[in-house]
């Protein structure tokens, strides 16, 4: 998955970065700290997950195979009744593309605005994306499609949030209800197909809550804490703050990266780890998953910070383009949103700004035929 970590009025400048960072569906300002979902260990809870609306067994699909390549995921605006998800190539061509109906806007109670995740996520072999019922669909580079699951269906105050495995054997769910107090929280993790060992792991309510952001191998499971809803501004008001890596049968803890209050999340995770930034935006700290330092950077304003994802490479964004380390070509103009590989990035854009891949290594940069805004890579997994 790919997140927005800033308010409209703290991204770095330009209308291009406006489309490639935004995301995350935020209704009006961005703020609000505070609550107890990052002050303990997740512990198991009996509390049973809400059920997906939906009845029956999903239809057989094809096997999933694992891709060969690398590629980005786009997604479209939420604001329109339909949204569109491309998987662009590292030569900015479309290898497939599917529609979804958009799941409705969320609200904290009807007056702050809730930030949920993109209806998104990526294995290793496909793109899974929800539509406005709850249903979850999958996109392969081959251009293969067709149904997976089903997860309880959005409503203007509920939003279904969710992950796929790597192997595309399991699916995490975090099912959040919203009122103008904060979120109730319910984690569950089930087989993709058929839903069955079904567990629940989690529940809790309060002014933060949890984003389910992707999977480090099979067996850890990877949760953004984040802010419930919204009011005010200010950096960092709409997506991570810190990110779990939690047991998916029982949700313990086992590693913390960032923290809330000192080194929050700047940029969406790679295999390779995922950077924090410290208060004052003038430093990043690049961590591995278990949670150990793996360097810091300086940085010269605020930033996105994206580790490609061997590690060998950091991309940093800010409001005159994109910058590497290790002497890779810096790009003006271009405001990356995620890794391909290690050699390329992807920017979004819309009708004004045209999204495009560039080649790190010489510059090249290619345009891409598509609208959207960043939800990730293939192969997806962390």
């Amino acid at each position: 998955m790919s997140f927005a970590f800033r308010d409209m009025e703290t991204q770095p400048r330009g209308a291009a970065l406006t489309a490639t960072a935004l995301a995350v569906l935020v209704i009006g300002a961005c703020g609000g700290q505070g609550g107890n979902v990052a002050s303990r260990t997740p512990s198991p809870s009996s509390s049973p997950a809400p059920q997906a609306s939906a009845t029956g067994s999903p239809t057989p699909v094809p096997s999933p195979v694992r891709v060969t390549g690398a590629y980005g995921v786009l997604y479209g605006s939420q604001s329109a009744s339909t949204y569109t998800i491309t998987i662009i190539g590292v030569d900015g061509k479309i290898v497939a593309a599917a529609e979804a109906s958009t799941p409705p806007l969320v609200t904290c109670g009807g007056q702050l605005g809730a930030p949920v995740a993109p209806p998104i996520s990526t294995s290793d072999s496909r793109v899974y994306f929800m539509d406005a019922q709850g249903v979850v669909r999958f996109l392969a580079p081959d251009g293969t499609t067709g149904r997976a699951t089903s997860v309880p269906a959005p409503t203007a105050s509920r939003r279904a949030m969710f992950t796929v495995s790597p192997d595309d054997r399991r699916i995490a769910v975090v099912v959040n209800d919203y009122t103008a107090s904060g979120a109730s929280t319910k984690l569950y993790v089930e087989d993709l197909s058929g839903a069955g060992n079904h567990i629940d792991t989690f529940s809790q309510s309060g002014s933060r809550t949890l984003w389910p952001v992707g999977w480090h191998g099979t067996n850890n499971l990877v949760v953004a804490v984040v802010a419930s809803c919204t009011s005010g501004g200010g950096p960092f008001c709409c997506g991570p703050l810190e990110l779990h890596v939690v047991d998916p049968a029982t949700a313990t803890r086992r590693f913390t990266l960032g923290n809330v209050t000192s080194c929050l999340i700047a940029g969406s995770p790679s295999p390779a780890g995922v950077a924090c930034e410290s208060q004052s935006q003038s430093q990043a700290t690049v961590l591995n998953w278990t949670a150990g330092t793996v360097r810091t950077l300086a940085l010269n304003r605020p930033s996105f910070v994206y580790v490609s994802p061997s590690g060998s490479l950091i991309a940093m964004v800010d409001d005159s383009g994109t910058s590497f380390t290790l002497g890779a070509a810096t790009i003006p103009g271009m405001f990356a949103c995620t890794w391909l590989d290690d050699t390329h990035v992807l920017s979004g854009g819309d009708a004004q700004h045209q999204p495009r891949v560039a080649d790190v290594v010489n510059g090249r940069i290619a345009p891409v035929a598509a609208q959207g805004d960043c939800a990730g890579r293939l192969p997806g997994g962390l």
